[in-house]
């Protein structure tokens, strides 16, 4: 059954669609031989090469992570300043790359979720899922009742209104004070701007949730472990697809869904 090119390449693990697609604009796929186009439609028997390199067809299996993500890591694969990428504490693999699901910037730490499944993690990432994030905040002072209601109702931002979903007290100590906030979309920093716009200073920030994955207690900042079955499935049917057959479970820690320990040549222990 013919697909769009780039949502074919996408669910073979290759990248994300916006990735794939900006190889397909530079010229750097060709499909039966000839430079493809964005809208171009191809079928598992059509022979498709990325940069020279063919494509596998068929029905690839894949992997998906939770990752804690510790501060001072960025999201992107490179970095001009050297600073560590997220991407260099995940398993190596062969003809596939990770995928994450949205960003966290620099200064937040918590949960990422990755996969080899681009269309997935396209799906999980569009407007229209609307997928729950959770974050445990930590900010300066105490909050006075209508301030916390005026982030419920919407704040005017420079990209257009917004608001937490939910926000409930969740203790705290001296000028430290937690907060538990929900946002149902993945505009850039919006929490830290939400918390910003009320005159409120965020001292730490943490994702502790992602749709129904949870970051949970046993997740070491730094490490990763693979999602159990129920939890991909739950991805799935939010992003209303089907589910593929998993990966191999050779490179899996000790048991199911164990946590595994990351680290980079040369880093020092966390």
């Amino acid at each position: 059954m013919a697909e769009r090119l780039q949502k074919y390449l996408a669910s073979r693990g290759l990248g994300s669609r916006r990735e794939i697609e900006a190889w397909i604009s530079r010229g750097e796929v060709q499909v039966n031989g000839r430079v493809a186009q964005l809208g171009d439609q191809v079928e598992p028997t059509d022979v498709i090469r990325v940069r020279g390199r063919p494509v596998a067809g068929g029905e690839r299996s894949h992997r998906w992570l939770a990752y804690h993500k510790p501060e001072g890591e960025i999201c992107s694969r490179s970095d001009p300043e050297g600073r560590p990428s997220v991407f260099a504490a995940l398993p190596r693999l062969r003809g596939q790359r990770w995928v994450s699901v949205g960003r966290l910037d620099l200064n937040t730490s918590g949960l990422l979720l990755f996969t080899t499944d681009g269309a997935l993690a396209h799906a999980l990432m569009h407007p229209s899922t609307g997928l729950v994030r959770e974050y445990a905040v930590r900010v300066l002072g105490e909050i006075p009742t209508e301030v916390q209601e005026g982030l419920l109702r919407n704040i005017e931002l420079e990209d257009g209104p917004a608001h937490f979903d939910t926000l409930r007290a969740a203790g705290g100590e001296g000028a430290n004070h937690w907060f538990h906030v929900t946002v149902g979309e993945g505009r850039n920093r919006l929490v830290r701007r939400l918390w910003e716009a009320a005159g409120v200073t965020v001292s730490r920030l943490i994702r502790v949730r992602y749709g129904s994955i949870e970051l949970g207690r046993g997740l070491r900042s730094g490490r990763f472990r693979d999602l159990e079955p129920m939890e991909v499935r739950a991805l799935y049917d939010a992003a209303a697809l089907r589910v593929p057959a998993p990966a191999g479970t050779s490179r899996r820690g000790a048991g199911s869904g164990a946590a595994r320990k990351t680290r980079r040549p040369g880093a020092k222990g966390r």
